[in-house]
Formats: C-alpha cells, structure tokens, sequence
C-alpha cells in the first residue's frame, strides 16, 4: 500500500513541476498517441471486414454483412447465411444448395442457428465475430468479454427452448414457407431462400432481455428507463451486433472516439476508448450509453433549466453532438450562449425550434422518433 501511495505521489509531483504549456503538450502527445492506436485498431478491423467481404464473393453474387438494424451471419463453409431485420421483425435465410433437398435441409440448419444462438455463442461459431474479438484482445483494450444475451429465442419461444423444441420450430417453419429459388452465378448450384416474419411484440420482447441492465443503468445515471429503451430501439432496434460506417457499435451506437471516449473517462476515471467487441456485450453497451446520456444532461446542457427542454435538447444531442443543438438556437456552437435563450422559451417552444433549426434532417427524425417510443416503453413497463 505504501509503495502505491509513493507512486502516485511521485506521478503528481513530477506532473506539477510541468508548466502549463509542458501539460499541454504532454495531453496533446498522449491524445495523439491514443488516436494512432484507434486508426491502427480501426485499419484492422476493416481489413478484417474486408478480406470476409472478399471470401464470401466466392459464393455469393451479394455478400452481405451486419448494419445497424440488420444481424448477417454465415456458416462455416460461407453457403447458408442468416439475416435478421430487426427494423421490419424478419428473418432471412438463404442458402446454396445442389437439390431442393439439400436446400431444405439446410435451411432448416440455419433457421434453427439463427433463433437459438446467444451472443456469445455466435462469437464462438461465426468466423467474422470471432475475428473481431480477436482484434480486439490483441488491441489490448479493456474488458473484451462477450456476454450471453439471447437475440431471437425470447421471441420464438416462450420458454428456454431444448434442441428438440429448435429443431421441430425450424422444421415446421420451413415446411410453411414459399421457398424461392434462384440460380446462382458463383457455381452450378442454386440459392433457396425463405423469409419469416416473426411474432408480434418482438421489439418489447427483445427489450425484456436487456431490462434488468436499463433499469439498472437508469436509477443510477438519474434517467428515465423509457428514454435508454427508446434510444436502443432508435439506434438498433436491439441488434446485439449493431454496427455503423462511422463506425458504432452495438445496442446504443456507442462511437468509441467520441461518446466512448467521453464515457471511458467518466467510469474508469482514465483515457481510453472502448473496442468493438467490449461494445457487443450488451451490459457494457447499455451501461456507456446510459452514462454518456448522464454526461449530456447534468454536464453538456446542465445550463438548460426546464427539465422537459433539456431531455428534448439530450435526445436529439444523443445523435448530433451538443455543439450541434446550441447552434439551432444562435448559429454558434456555445452552449453557454444557446442556454439563455432556451430558457426564455417554454418546452414545447424547445421542441419545434428543434425541429426546425437543427442543421442536419437526421436529428430531426431521430428527436421524433425517440421521444414517441418513450411513450410505448412507458406504457409496455407501466412506469
């Protein structure tokens, strides 16, 4: 314990014998220093993305892989693949077969991967995930722990489901549906696809697995658990393996050089940014959105008086940066000039000014959309 308490006495002493300018340009180099290792992170991850993308083209004439709203996943061989549509509650499944046997067959395989699997589970199995894990446990970032969160089985089933009750699912919902065929143009075999629209209330369903981690999250960064749900459905529509060009990842669009790197400090009380596969597990995910929305509403626009006009400036802050909403109200970035004004005005007023004057149309959607499905999670939860 002494040798500690030596340590850090001896980091303090030896940083206020620094100048001002000194500390500034050790910040600046430790900045830089962090950025060049996010690029060399990021080029890895996208040449993983990259070479998949490549060997996939091998058999498909589309290869397709996750989005913010869509689960892509592909066997082993590359020759079934599964893609859940968590926007539009489909399931897709495809596959490269030599016989409408074979196809059923194996459509029956894929179906029953696609609504049995957790997350930690197709880490394991699904060779671009376990790539990207991999990635990130080289990158020496913190905790890169994948959890296991059911994605589609909450949905299907009303019960923790045996390997019978997947296999009978899978084989009556093939049986069902209109498989379509096609030719293929990689090989001398065919594509059979089915698609399956899945239950209604999947989306409440979806959120009951993460409602114990919401509410969690919610009581402890003063925030209304309607709000975290409504930002996760907005941003992902809850795919576990949300992932943007920008990018972001996961459940709340977590950037890690931005919003990552903001939440990273405030809970490790250190520099850093999250990696990819930390932001997959849902419990992570939830927990640095949840805070970075606590950082935007009791530090960013803490100068916002009326509450109901601040949450309208958090959301829509959520998606385009506090910068962004000080300039709907003064054309400046200063949110200490924006404040006044928005206090002067009820939260309705708040609320069409945003509407309005928000630079970009995305925000604009994005406070509509946020702030309506908080009244469905209200409702769904009764809280």
């Amino acid at each position: 314990m002494i040798k500690i308490l030596l340590i850090i006495l001896t980091v303090v002493i030896s940083l206020s014998a620094l100048t001002p300018e000194e500390q500034m340009a050790k910040f600046e180099a430790m900045k830089k220093s962090q950025d060049s290792a996010f690029k060399n992170y990021k080029e890895s991850m996208d040449e993983a993305f990259k070479d998949y993308k490549k060997e996939l083209k091998k058999y498909w004439d589309t290869p397709e892989l996750s989005t913010k709203k869509e689960w892509v996943s592909y066997s082993k061989d590359k020759k079934s693949r599964s893609k859940v549509n968590f926007a539009n509650d489909t399931l897709t499944v495809e596959v490269i077969a030599k016989s409408p046997q074979e196809a059923k067959k194996k459509l029956q395989q894929r179906v029953a991967y696609a609504v049995s699997k957790d997350t930690k589970e197709v880490v394991a199995t699904d060779e671009l995930q376990h790539e990207v894990a991999k990635i990130s446990q080289q990158s020496k970032r913190v905790n890169a722990q994948i959890d296991a969160k059911p994605i589609l089985s909450t949905v299907i089933f009303k019960k923790k489901p045996t390997q019978r009750d997947v296999k009978n699912f899978s084989q009556y919902i093939v049986q069902k549906s209109k498989i379509v065929k096609k030719p293929s143009k990689k090989a001398h075999e065919s594509i059979y696809k089915v698609t399956i629209k899945l239950p209604k209330n999947s989306k409440i369903k979806r959120s009951e697995v993460y409602k114990r981690d919401v509410f969690k999250n919610a009581q402890r960064f003063k925030l209304p658990p309607e709000l975290v749900f409504a930002i996760m459905q907005t941003e992902s529509d809850f795919n576990p393996f949300a992932k943007s060009h920008i990018p972001a990842f996961g459940l709340m669009q977590i950037v890690p050089r931005s919003a990552g790197r903001d939440t990273y400090k405030f809970l490790f009380k250190k520099k850093g940014m999250p990696s990819a596969t930390y932001l997959y597990n849902g419990k992570n995910n939830i927990e640095m959105g949840s805070s970075y929305l606590y950082i935007l509403y009791y530090r960013y626009l803490r100068k916002i008086k009326n509450p109901q006009s601040r949450l309208y400036c958090t959301i829509a802050a959520y998606n385009t940066g506090a910068g962004n909403i000080a300039w709907a109200f003064t054309h400046k970035t200063n949110m200490n000039k924006a404040a006044p004004k928005i206090n002067a005005m009820s939260s309705d007023a708040v609320y069409r000014k945003l509407l309005s004057s928000l630079k970009y149309d995305e925000p604009k959607h994005y406070l509509k959309r946020v702030t309506k499905r908080m009244k469905v999670f209200k409702k769904a939860y009764k809280l």
